[in-house]
């Protein structure tokens, strides 16, 4: 069978990817928080891309609403995942940036296998399946994202 697929088709992938990776996100003890798990996650992809940030810097770049971005800084400080300092040069500003230590609960987020959504969503419990499954999505990310194989 031949696929071709075109921006359409791997932007409707990029989006079923992303509901899987929500699936599997731990949830256990974070109790309830006005930002999605989306929001958070986006919030912190526009924070590893630009260091040393402000809350008015990500909305804009994220589209967020500049309260969104708020509330994912808050839940993420709460976990030891960010650090929120005064801008020496503007005490106005407030700067942004990942803890310089990986919180336990980054860690258990990383550490989660995917294993259980990606079998739900393949519609499987075959984990021979599920396993070359999450060896392909291994291959795209170290081809698409490099250094996401080494991140600590």
């Amino acid at each position: 069978m031949l696929l071709l697929v075109n921006g359409v088709e791997l932007f409707l992938l990029g989006r079923t990817l992303m509901k899987i990776g929500e699936e599997a996100m731990p949830t256990e003890g974070i109790g309830e928080h006005s930002t999605s798990v989306r929001t958070v996650l986006i919030v912190v992809s526009d924070l590893r891309g630009h260091p040393d940030t402000t809350v008015g810097e990500i909305a804009a770049r994220t589209g967020l609403p500049q309260s969104a971005v708020s509330a994912a800084i808050a839940r993420l400080r709460s976990v030891g995942a960010v650090i929120a300092e005064t801008d020496p040069a503007d005490r106005r500003r407030t700067i942004i940036r990942e803890a310089p230590e990986v919180s336990e609960r980054v860690t258990q987020v990383r550490d989660t296998p995917i294993d259980a959504a990606l079998g739900v969503a393949l519609g499987t419990d075959d984990p021979r399946r599920v396993a070359e499954t999450v060896a392909l999505l291994e291959e795209l990310a170290a081809t698409l994202i490099p250094g996401i194989m080494h991140r600590t």
